[in-house]
């Protein structure tokens, strides 16, 4: 469960890492807080918020198993290890 928080997260952090890349380039000072104005911030957090939501409906509508499907976990069959399938 940690790795898809992670991954959000992650996601959450792009456009402020882009934007950290940015000040590094044009070299106008990453920590100081004429760079980090309260309007961009609040633009990032919703850039940020917006990609989040679009992995969120991306991953409902993309992962998964097909409509109508049944899932037959891993089980042993006859001695043997026979891995989950989706029929």
């Amino acid at each position: 469960m940690i790795r898809p928080v992670l991954t959000e997260v992650g996601i959450f952090l792009i456009p402020f890492a882009v934007y950290a890349v940015f000040l590094i380039a044009t070299r106008s000072g990453l920590m100081a807080t004429s760079s980090w104005p309260a309007h961009l911030v609040a633009k990032l957090v919703l850039g940020s918020l917006l990609l989040v939501v679009v992995s969120f409906v991306l991953l409902a509508h993309f992962s998964g198993a097909a409509p109508d499907s049944t899932y037959i976990p891993a089980h042993i069959e006859n001695g043997k290890f026979v891995p989950g399938t989706e029929k």
